[in-house]
């Protein structure tokens, strides 16, 4: 019997990958077979997504599975929240396509304040305030490019958009969607009274389609490139969503951190937690899989250690980095989330002007800087799960680390350290896997997502940090 492969396409702010998936004895194979580097593009003061770039090492990809000779039988894109593209009637992009970190959206909270309290707009959406949320963006856009609304037909996010330049149909799938702060949490759909008095219209978006959803197959412009042609499956395209969906704890007990270019911090919920507290806290309630929620905080996460790393004149190794940072006595710590951090010119430069702010020691060595960085991200886990015990009542016994930032044990230690309970790290490749467990849920392979999770406990490895009790902690 010829082997069935699914290919996940995920793709991140600094990088996009291809994961061929395959089971092999009741087990999860997963296998890298091409990777290339993503950015912002910067121009007149703003900050822009290259999607012909992307959409060609998109294919460039695919390409490879047919030099490989492994023919996948679905594919799905999964992509960081909150971007979008608009199409014109004729279906080509209208305007251009903002990166969230863009400044366009200063002050558009009192725009929005307009027609909405705070408190009303996270009863009704159950999203923190970001100020880089996609009604943030819209609202922007409203005010300054007014004429490129009033010549959009289709409203998609990145995903959304991908999907439809390899299949030719138009999407917009739940997960993703559920960043856009657009959404009625408790409705699970749009909340086309919030839509209508901001003033956009609510025939650009359309019905929203859950994960797992077969959409289409290539487009024939699509198949003559890459030279095979394939299902396409949407996966849960939010990129947390499908890290969510790969973790292989087996009860409630626990929380999860999807650890990359930002931490996302919490635990899966049935219902959405939207109570005064919660906003306060600035908690999210995003959807995930089957109608799952991710009450969660976004932390500013290892892009600070990014950003310092390529300010440096040396070109060092995140290993390296955290190991300079071991051998640092200094004990400085961050607000990891303040918005200085979000998007400086200099990174090394904000993180000196903090601590000198704070009358605290100021790094002054590359180790001192990845010291701050990092315990600076512990302390924070700790403060989140302290706050996700308050706001849920629960008890949690372990925290499991997804995504790429599991490999970093400099921070698991220091993570397990100051939380006090048992740290789990793995898989390395979670938004990929639960992107493949998606096809696969769809394909029959696996029967639920319970039989997917447990599949992936018994395929990858999971590496354990406990609290080593000379720290005393954080």
């Amino acid at each position: 019997m010829m082997q069935e492969y699914y290919l996940a396409i995920d793709i991140g702010a600094s990088g996009g990958r291809h994961i061929l998936g395959h089971l092999a004895e009741g087990k999860l194979v997963i296998e890298e077979i091409y990777r290339f580097e993503n950015q912002m593009m910067s121009k007149d003061d703003h900050l822009f997504w290259d999607t012909e770039f992307i959409f060609r090492e998109i294919c460039e990809g695919l390409k490879q599975c047919k030099a490989l000779n492994k023919i996948p039988k679905s594919v799905g894109i999964d992509t960081w929240g909150v971007d979008y593209v608009l199409l014109d009637q004729s279906k080509e992009l209208c305007g251009k396509t903002y990166a969230y970190r863009d400044q366009r959206t200063q002050d558009m909270d009192r725009q929005l304040a307009v027609y909405f309290t705070e408190e009303e707009l996270y009863k009704r959406t159950g999203l923190q305030k970001q100020p880089f949320n996609t009604v943030y963006q819209l609202l922007a856009l409203k005010k300054q490019e007014p004429e490129v609304l009033d010549k959009a037909s289709y409203f998609m996010m990145m995903p959304d958009y991908f999907h439809f330049l390899l299949s030719g149909v138009i999407s917009n799938e739940y997960t993703n969607a559920s960043t856009t702060q657009l959404l009625d949490v408790k409705a699970k759909d749009w909340d086309r009274e919030l839509i209508d008095k901001l003033g956009i219209d609510i025939n650009l978006f359309g019905p929203l389609s859950l994960p797992g959803k077969r959409i289409g197959r290539l487009r024939e412009e699509v198949i003559k490139v890459v030279g095979f042609d394939c299902e396409v499956v949407l996966p849960a395209t939010h990129d947390t969503g499908s890290a969510f969906m790969a973790v292989s704890a087996q009860n409630d007990d626990s929380v999860y951190l999807s650890s990359g270019t930002w931490s996302l911090m919490g635990c899966e919920l049935s219902e959405p937690l939207t109570n005064e507290e919660s906003r306060l806290l600035n908690y999210t309630n995003e959807g995930g899989y089957d109608y799952r929620y991710r009450f969660l905080k976004n932390i500013m996460g290892l892009w600070m250690i990014q950003s310092v790393r390529n300010e440096l004149p040396e070109k060092l190794s995140f290993e390296q980095l955290s190991l300079a940072g071991r051998q640092s006595k200094i004990k400085s710590v961050l607000n990891c989330n303040d918005s200085r951090f979000l998007a400086p010119d200099s990174m090394i430069r904000v993180i000196k002007e903090y601590c000198r702010e704070e009358n605290q020691e100021v790094p002054e060595t590359t180790g001192d800087l990845a010291a701050v960085i990092y315990k600076s991200l512990a302390a924070y886990y700790k403060r989140t799960y302290e706050e996700l015990s308050l706001l849920t009542g629960k008890n949690f016994d372990c925290l499991q680390i997804v995504g790429g930032g599991c490999q970093n044990e400099y921070l698991n230690q220091l993570t397990a350290d100051a939380l006090g309970i048992p740290v789990l790290a793995g898989p390395v490749e979670a938004t990929a896997i639960g992107n493949i467990m998606a096809q696969m849920i769809q394909d029959k392979v696996f029967r639920s997502l319970k039989e997917a999770r447990l599949c992936v406990n018994a395929s990858f490895a999971i590496k354990s940090f406990k609290r080593n009790e000379n720290t005393g902690g954080q």
